[in-house]
């Protein structure tokens, strides 16, 4: 046999053998499930019946607080900011000046932390100075951090769910302003709750925003759980109620309410506001949350909106969004101590994982750089 013949057997031999290997992988691709987007991320393992679950998480956690403390710092970045120069310039001296307080007073003041609690904070360290109590730069640092978290200890922020008769579900309703992100809040929080091992239905109360209700059926898409909507500007009292009696219906445990953004300055809409907090618990079941939300970017105007919305629906606890993105966290402490509201959740970014409890010793660190 010729050598060319040999090379044209070879050839055709590998040409062969390279076809099937194109129609093997294609075969496999045939059968392998499309790649899930961003939009679809895997979902956490659910909490069974026998705690298993919350067992294993158990076993994690000075992991999981240790990327949580990592994730706060890093995201409270901005607000970080306003006070790394003012620590700096204390720390630059040898001794507390008043040229120390001045720095403290003006950070203070930029986080909007307000000017009766920022002359409270340093009206006490000034005292503790001159009495020769502080006389160390360091000291005085440490002292403001452990004063600002004095201030929020001892709240109870927990979400609270009952345990209702004959399977009742529990109502959290959410309410704000436009555009503080409300829809995405509660998409975030169905999530977590169905990772949590509860049952959860969402109910579009924000009939008035078509994008809305697109936006809360995205999201009970994601978690793959039930979603009641009403028809474009039909009353948001009748879909909530609604919403309620098929929680009830299916003995599902969990209902977050969806309500239409509107001005706290708007009497109509906030008495309309009212309505739908008394219609929710005509039915089956029983408010036990009324979240407002509130955009940290808006500063001291969130404490007015704060102030409006609890005195008509009741506010339980606050939810600061895109606290990642404002140097204003400071309305923390404005809210809680003047109004009694205690924040609740925090979201610190984009992802599901970002809306966090709020945790005010990891915040108050993470500003002061302690």
């Amino acid at each position: 046999m010729g050598i060319e013949v040999i090379f044209l057997i070879l050839a055709v031999l590998v040409i062969a053998f390279g076809v099937g290997v194109v129609v093997l992988n294609r075969r496999r691709e045939g059968v392998q499930a499309p790649p899930r987007t961003a939009a679809h991320t895997v979902a956490q393992p659910r909490l069974v019946d026998d705690g298993s679950a919350a067992d294993q998480r158990a076993n994690e956690p000075a992991v999981m607080d240790e990327l949580l403390a990592g994730t706060m710092r890093e995201r409270l970045a901005k607000a970080r900011s306003i006070f790394a120069s003012a620590i700096s310039g204390v720390l630059s001296r040898s001794a507390i000046t008043d040229e120390s307080f001045d720095e403290l007073e003006e950070a203070l003041l930029r986080a909007d932390i307000g000017v009766s609690i920022a002359d409270e904070l340093l009206g006490g360290l000034r005292a503790r100075v001159k009495d020769k109590e502080i006389t160390e730069p360091e000291a005085l640092l440490n002292a403001l951090d452990a004063d600002m978290k004095s201030r929020l200890a001892g709240t109870d922020r927990s979400l609270n769910f009952e345990a209702l008769d004959q399977g009742a579900p529990n109502v959290w309703m959410f309410v704000g302003v436009n555009g503080v992100g409300k829809t995405t809040t509660i998409g975030k929080l169905a999530r977590q709750q169905v990772d949590a091992g509860r049952t959860v239905l969402l109910a579009a109360g924000d009939t008035f925003r078509a994008a809305a209700a697109e936006q809360l059926t995205t999201w009970a898409d994601r978690s793959d759980i039930e979603i009641v909507r009403g028809a474009d500007g039909a009353d948001p009292s009748s879909v909530i109620f609604d919403g309620v009696e098929r929680a009830a219906s299916k003995n599902i445990g969990l209902v977050l309410a969806d309500t239409a953004g509107r001005l706290h300055t708007k009497s109509n809409l906030m008495e309309e506001l009212a309505k739908v907090r008394r219609v929710a618990e005509r039915g089956a079941g029983k408010v036990t949350e009324t979240l407002l939300v509130i955009d940290a970017t808006t500063g001291q105007n969130g404490l007015t909106q704060a102030r409006e919305f609890g005195e008509v629906t009741d506010v339980t606890g606050v939810v600061l969004t895109k606290l990642d993105g404002s140097a204003k966290g400071g309305i923390v402490f404005a809210i809680e101590t003047e109004l009694g509201i205690p924040v609740k959740l925090v979201g610190i970014g984009e992802t599901i994982g970002d809306l966090v409890d709020f945790d005010p010793d990891e915040f108050v660190s993470a500003l002061l750089e302690r």
